[in-house]
């Protein structure tokens, strides 16, 4: 398992979870999921933390429908969130890992609590929490 995220992408992800700070930034990751359980990141859909806290995050779900007709629309699928820890490591908190519905998915966390963003990605099925390898190459680049 690995999560393959174009230079871009990466670029949209810090510059979002950047510019929502001193709040937490959240949104999605719009890819497709490859047969050896490694996903590529094709685009980053941001969203406004609905919450407005620098604690938790709310997508908007206007902005999660929208990224899922519009993935629909390019044979993409939504595989994962997104969002900014502002003073804690990039690891799910307690919250994180019951608020995570779908064990296929990418959660995507970048840390804001140094000078430099952290980004580290995990899948979370029920309690068990594991971390997967992310990737910055561009789109295609990366063979099975």
């Amino acid at each position: 398992m690995r999560l393959v995220l174009p230079p871009a992408v990466y670029d949209d992800i810090i510059n979002h979870m950047l510019g929502g700070y001193p709040l937490e930034a959240c949104g999605l990751l719009v890819g497709t999921a490859q047969e050896d359980g490694a996903t590529q990141a094709v685009r980053f859909v941001p969203s406004p933390n609905l919450a407005r806290s620098a604690l938790v995050y709310t997508l908007d779900p206007k902005v999660h429908l929208r990224a899922e007709r519009d993935a629909d629309d390019d044979d993409l699928a939504v595989i994962g969130v997104v969002h900014s820890h502002t003073h804690t490591d990039a690891f799910p908190s307690p919250t994180d890992v019951a608020a995570a519905a779908d064990p296929s998915w990418e959660y995507v966390i970048v840390s804001l609590r140094d000078p430099s963003p952290s980004l580290r990605s995990y899948r979370i099925d029920g309690d068990t929490v594991k971390e997967t390898p992310v990737l910055i190459f561009p789109t295609g680049s990366v063979g099975n």
